[in-house]
């Protein structure tokens, strides 16, 4: 279903907020003034506030924070947002249910594995849906914020949270840059980027982009296209209001990759695509709102009040290697892989509304940096699931029956594709109010403590439409946090940090019973460091997360599942980014994770038995990415160029049992070249030696080949 028109009305919402909070912040400003603070009258808002960061520097945060800005992207012709959180280390890829959606973990904690991973988008809940992988056109910059952070943002992972930065309308400009480009299997691209500046308090920026192409995939081709505009409207020197849509569209086919048998990771050509052309493509839609209301009641106080809503829909039908051994015909002759048919329809709105005061004041000798805030949250999912399973080997199929393919010599459309059944019609319900303080304390030039917490009251609802079970169930939490910065020197800081957390678990136990949420506690303690007058920023840290209720098969009940797992990650992680002398930028990040199951349990999918130690899936212990980049002048003109390296250690390729992905080196070259006055010749080269790796596993039916050697040339322009 489709509720644009209704739920736009949800922005009135926001007001509320701004009700409660608005006096307070009034208060304060008055009492600035009182005080001998006169109001700065030469305030003016052209810029957008940042939500849940407060009026604090990077190293003032006890918190390690990285950041990935809209250069850097550029710089290695990046296009979907998987790709940059590869650049640090932290984050590593999981399954991106065929590629048509985000997927990822953080400091080793990945969260349910059968939904999307959850990010912001300008503070905004905006990764839960279904409208694809998601496109860096329009990103300013991706910050991973590590860490316990769930006392401010509310729920969500212990490792930590992205929030993507948009391109925003930068009042009083008219700018704009265009791009085209040429990519290896006649991949095509343009993208155009136009901020005009229609009076000095209104301004709109416009960015669009369009791609189409082959892959490295046989039978899958790709063609994807967004719309994304920011409005930027001053009201008055103190006050600014910012409207962002969003319209974008995926279509590509479902693609699982290819199997590996007995451990063998050339059974079949990385190539090679195992479901069938006929199928169609899978396509992934969005339509999203943010409106938001930034005012600085003084040089001290302001407040920040917006509402979000997204709608997605993916939908598209897939034939996928059978999991199950006593289905599989592959383990009996090596060749002839059974597969399922499976189609779908999930169809998701969320609705954020949220309201923020940050400001400062003293108590004596003690300055008080402090953040309150409310949001409501409400998440709808529609999943309308079907699917055809081959029948068990013991009743002798027929390969029509196995809807089998020869891996070997593929004949596609070899027979009907067969009739799917409904397994799930349901509809989620996600609800959740919190509201939030956080007081940052110095207590002296060197000190800094924060305290801080969350309290969040959240509904969950299951209406069962096939079982006719509804099912409805409210928890109530309150997250505490705290930390303490100390400035050793001017460029060396220490800080530690405490938090807890939590995250809902989708679905019902066998009677209808909603899960108990997962919850967490995180630690970390780390060193600070900028040199050469903030030219070169880089932090060390150690930290410890721990999980329980982790869903986990249900052995009385086969299919249904339990919140009674535990897990835990440890590690060190070290960043570093900025300029040398010399004008030699550099990009560093490592990260050492040890993330286990910390119970015995059975996992729930497959039913393997877990045990405490064993591996989580896809996480490899070591992860680095080093990059350089130098500028110069070529007979007078700029010219850039660059290196880059990501290596990722081996790591679980499938939960429960010994499967392993190999570890894997990739290299990859960047460059510019200004070749008139105001247009740059681009080009990259991706996984220069060709290497044979794998992006991430769900099974050794279900691994995803990663891309070879890729090539990339292009032209922009600036104006």
């Amino acid at each position: 279903m489709r509720r644009f028109a209704k739920d736009r009305r949800l922005l009135a919402g926001t007001l509320p907020f701004a009700i409660v909070l608005a006096p307070v912040g009034q208060a304060f400003a008055e009492e600035a003034e009182r005080d001998g603070e006169e109001r700065n009258a030469a305030i003016t808002v052209t810029g957008v506030r940042q939500a849940y960061r407060g009026n604090f520097a990077v190293s003032e945060i006890p918190q390690s924070i990285a950041e990935i800005d809209a250069e850097t992207l550029e710089q290695n012709t990046i296009q979907r947002l998987t790709d940059a959180l590869d650049l640090n280390a932290s984050v590593v890829r999981q399954n991106t249910l065929g590629g048509l959606w985000d997927s990822f973990a953080i400091r080793g904690f990945a969260g349910d594995e059968n939904m999307p991973s959850g990010y912001l988008v300008n503070g905004f809940n905006g990764g839960r849906g279904f409208g694809g992988q998601r496109d860096v056109a329009g990103i300013e910059r991706v910050e991973v914020l590590k860490g316990p952070a769930a006392a401010l943002v509310g729920r969500g992972e212990p490792g930590g949270t992205i929030n993507l930065i948009t391109k925003q309308a930068e009042l009083g400009r008219t700018f704009g840059t265009a791009a085209v480009q040429y990519g290896s299997w006649d991949r095509v691209r343009g993208e155009a980027d136009v901020n005009v500046a229609v009076t000095g308090e209104l301004t709109l920026r416009l960015i669009g982009y369009a791609e189409d192409g082959n892959t490295f995939r046989d039978h899958i081709q790709q063609s994807r296209w967004g719309f994304l505009s920011s409005v930027g409207l001053a009201l008055g020197p103190d006050t600014r209001l910012t409207y962002d849509f969003e319209k974008t569209r995926v279509a590509v086919p479902f693609d699982r990759g290819i199997v590996v048998l007995n451990g063998n990771f050339d059974t079949v050509p990385r190539s090679r695509f195992l479901g069938e052309p006929g199928d169609g493509d899978t396509v992934a839609r969005a339509e999203g709102h943010q409106l938001r209301l930034q005012h600085e009641f003084s040089d001290r106080w302001s407040l920040l009040v917006g509402g979000s809503i997204r709608d997605t829909l993916l939908t598209g039908s897939s034939s996928d290697a059978e999991t199950v051994p006593s289905r599989q015909a592959l383990y009996t002759d090596g060749r002839s892989l059974s597969r399922q048919r499976r189609s779908r329809r999930y169809d998701a709105n969320h609705k954020v509304v949220r309201a923020e005061l940050a400001g400062e004041f003293a108590t004596g000798s003690l300055r008080h940096r402090v953040l309150i805030g409310a949001d409501h949250d409400e998440f709808t999912y529609d999943n309308y699931f079907t699917r055809y399973r081959p029948p068990t080997l013991i009743s002798n199929p027929t390969e029509q029956q196995g809807n089998v393919i020869d891996i070997l010599d593929p004949v596609y459309g070899r027979f009907p594709l067969p009739a799917t059944s409904v397994t799930t019609d349901r509809t989620d319900r996600q609800r959740a109010t919190g509201a939030y303080v956080q007081d940052q304390i110095e207590i002296t030039d060197r000190l800094q403590v924060r305290i801080g917490g969350r309290y969040d009251r959240v509904t969950l609802e299951t209406d069962n439409r096939l079982t006719g079970v509804d099912s409805r169930r409210t928890r109530s939490r309150f997250s505490p946090q705290a930390g303490i910065v100390y400035r050793l020197s001017d460029p060396l800081t220490v800080y530690a940090a405490y938090g807890q957390g939590f995250r809902a678990n989708v679905g019902t136990d066998v009677n209808g019973v909603i899960f108990d949420p997962e919850t967490s506690r995180s630690i970390e303690a780390g060193l600070k460091l900028t040199l050469l007058g903030g030219a070169l920023n880089g932090t060390l840290s150690v930290f410890q997360l721990t999980k329980a209720n982790v869903l986990a098969t249900d052995a009385n009940n086969p299919g249904y599942s339990l919140a009674i797992g535990k897990a835990r990650s440890r590690g060190v992680e070290f960043d570093l980014n900025g300029r040398l002398p010399g004008g030699l930028d550099v990009l560093l990040s490592y990260a050492y994770v040890d993330a286990e199951a910390r119970s015995s349990m059975l996992d729930p999918n497959y039913s393997f038995q877990i045990s405490p130690g064993d591996p989580l899936i896809n996480i490899p212990r070591h992860n680095l990415n080093m990059q350089v980049a130098k500028t110069f002048a070529v007979s007078e003109r700029e010219a850039q160029l660059g290196a880059g390296m990501h290596y990722v250690a081996k790591r679980s390729g499938e939960t429960g049992t010994d499967f392993m992905l190999p570890s894997h080196t990739l290299v990859r070259l960047f460059g510019r070249v200004e070749v008139m006055e105001h247009i740059d010749l681009f080009a990259s080269v991706t996984n220069l030696f060709d290497e044979h790796w794998y992006a991430n596993s769900y099974s050794p039916l279900w691994v995803q080949p990663g891309t070879p050697r890729t090539g990339t040339v292009g032209l922009r322009a600036r104006f």
